[in-house]
């Protein structure tokens, strides 16, 4: 990935570090099977801080749009990024384990060397809706008997006057 920031999770929740930026849709690879085209960018804060028990935390904020693929009618549909995650550090694998019993709380294993743009990514993963789909008023979907829409006829018509005939 292009531009990678990498820095020190802890260190940077402790001293209140804060980065941010846009980012190119077309730089995150993961993210591009999930999409119909990579045009445009989204605007990211990483802030760290401490939570009310002083324990390390990433503050993560995503915002633009991107656009997914109605699983309906096969269409584009634009979605709308407005993420807000905080993700509790743990320092080692028994604190990240005490830690994950709590289902309420996000926790990743922090270290010396995360990649920012890597966890955005994982994060808009994270959010995508299962089975993105237009509301039905919005979908193109055409149903058998309605007719054409933008003079494509629908493929099951074809079926319905099979059925029709039996």
């Amino acid at each position: 990935m292009p531009g990678q920031l990498t820095i020190d999770a802890i260190d940077f929740a402790h001293n209140a570090g804060v980065h941010h930026g846009k980012i190119s849709i077309s730089e995150l690879g993961r993210l591009q099977d999930y999409l119909v085209g990579n045009g445009g960018e989204l605007k990211y804060t990483v802030a760290g801080a401490l939570d009310k028990s002083a324990k390390p935390v990433l503050r993560i904020i995503v915002q633009g749009s991107i656009n997914l693929r109605c699983q309906r009618c096969l269409g584009e549909l634009k979605h709308v990024l407005d993420l807000q995650t905080n993700l509790l550090l743990a320092r080692n694998e028994s604190e990240l384990h005490s830690f994950d019993e709590d289902e309420s709380i996000d926790v990743i294993l922090a270290g010396s060397g995360i990649d920012v743009l890597a966890l955005i990514e994982d994060e808009i993963i994270l959010s995508l809706p299962i089975s993105p789909r237009h509301v039905e008023s919005e979908c193109a979907i055409i149903r058998a008997g309605d007719g054409d829409t933008a003079g494509e006829r629908s493929p099951f018509s074809a079926l319905a006057q099979l059925k029709k005939l039996h």
